[in-house]
C-alpha cells in the first residue's frame, strides 16, 4: 500500500514510519528534516497550512492512505496564539482532506482526549460528545469535522497523554528536573492514560492489517491508549520509581498549577470500539513506561 505519513519527524509519525517500513510503500512529510531517516522512506518537505503546496504534494504522490499526525500540540501556548493552532490543526487537516478527494485516499486522523470537558466520572467512549474548552481543544475538534465532512472514508484515532523518543514529552520532562530539583510537586486531580507512541503505532498497523483483510474497512471513530489509568501525580511517582530516584513528588491541584489552558479532569478514554472488534488491549502504562525507559 502507498502511504503518506504527515508529521513524520514528531514522536508518533517516526514510531509510525519504523513499523510501517519494509510492508508498505513510504511517504514522510514534514515541516522539517527528521534527525534520523529510516532506509527506503522517501521524505519531503510540507508545510500543511499551505492549500495549493499541500494538495499538489499529496496528489502528486497519489497514496491509498494518508496517516496525519502533524498537529500543533503547545496546549498553552494555543491559548496566546490560537490562530497558529486554528490553522495547523484545524485548516491544516482541511487542507490535507481536500487532497484525500483527488483519488478517494483514506484518511487517518490523530485526535485527542481534550476533545471532551472531563467532567464526566466514567471513561469516554467513542460516541459521548466532543466538548472542547480551550483553543487547542477546539482546533482538534475542528480537525475531526473536516476529516468527517470531506472524507468519505476516514478513521478519528483519539488518544491521550503521548510520550516517546522521538519528541518532548512528560517523562523526559520529569527525568530533566530530577537533576535540578530536590523534589518535584505535580498535579494530582487530572487522570488520563499515559500512551506510548511505539504502541499507538503498533495499533495503528494491526488496523492497517485488519482492513487490508477485508473488503471494506473498520471507518470511523476509535479510542486508542495505553491500558489502565493515572493522575500526572502517580505517573510521575512511577517514573520517579523506575529510575530509581531519591526525590520526592508532592501532589498539586489544577488550580496551584496555574496553567494557562483549562485542562480536562477526566482524559481516560475506554477502547470501547477496540474491545467491541475483540482486539487485544495494549499492554498497561506501566508496561509501556518500563520499555520506553529501557531503549
Amino acid at each position: 500500500m502507498r502511504i503518506v505519513i504527515t508529521g513524520a519527524s514528531g514522536m508518533l509519525g517516526t514510531d509510525l514510519l519504523q513499523a510501517l517500513a519494509g510492508e508498505h510503500e513510504l511517504f514522510g512529510l514534514d515541516i522539517r528534516k527528521p534527525d534520523n531517516q529510516i532506509a527506503d522512506i522517501k521524505y519531503q518537505l510540507l508545510d500543511i497550512t499551505k492549500t495549493k503546496e499541500t494538495y499538489d504534494t499529496i496528489t502528486t504522490i497519489n497514496p491509498e492512505l494518508i496517516v496525519h499526525t502533524a498537529a500543533y500540540t503547545n496546549v498553552d501556548g494555543a491559548e496566546s496564539d490560537p490562530e497558529q493552532a486554528y490553522l495547523i490543526n484545524a485548516l491544516g487537516t482541511r487542507n490535507v482532506a481536500l487532497a484525500c478527494q483527488r483519488f478517494d485516499s483514506a484518511l487517518i486522523y490523530i485526535s485527542s482526549d481534550y476533545v471532551f470537558n472531563g467532567q464526566k466520572k466514567e471513561p469516554y467512549i467513542e460516541i459521548d460528545k466532543p466538548d472542547p474548552q480551550g483553543a487547542y481543544a477546539k482546533s482538534k475538534y475542528w480537525g475531526e469535522l473536516y476529516a468527517q465532512w470531506l472524507v468519505s472514508r476516514f478513521m478519528i484515532i483519539r488518544s491521550s497523554w503521548l510520550y516517546g523518543k522521538n519528541g518532548k514529552n512528560f517523562v523526559e520532562a520529569i527525568r530533566s528536573q530530577l537533576k535540578i530539583k530536590p523534589g518535584l510537586k505535580v498535579v494530582s486531580d487530572q487522570v488520563g492514560s499515559p500512551t506510548y507512541t511505539v504502541d499507538l503505532a503498533s495499533a495503528i498497523k494491526r488496523l492497517l492489517t485488519i482492513n487490508n483483510q477485508l473488503s471494506t474497512g473498520l471507518y470511523g471513530i476509535w479510542h486508542i491508549t495505553n491500558s489502565g489509568s493515572c493522575s500526572w501525580f502517580d505517573f510521575a511517582k512511577e517514573i520517579v520509581k523506575q529510575v530509581d530516584a531519591k526525590v520526592g513528588v508532592e501532589p498539586i491541584s489544577t488550580q496551584q498549577a496555574n496553567r494557562l489552558a483549562p485542562r480536562p479532569q477526566n482524559s481516560v478514554l475506554d477502547n470501547f470500539n477496540w474491545k467491541l472488534h475483540e482486539l487485544p488491549l495494549l499492554p498497561t502504562w506501566q508496561d509501556a513506561l518500563k520499555r520506553y525507559l529501557k531503549q
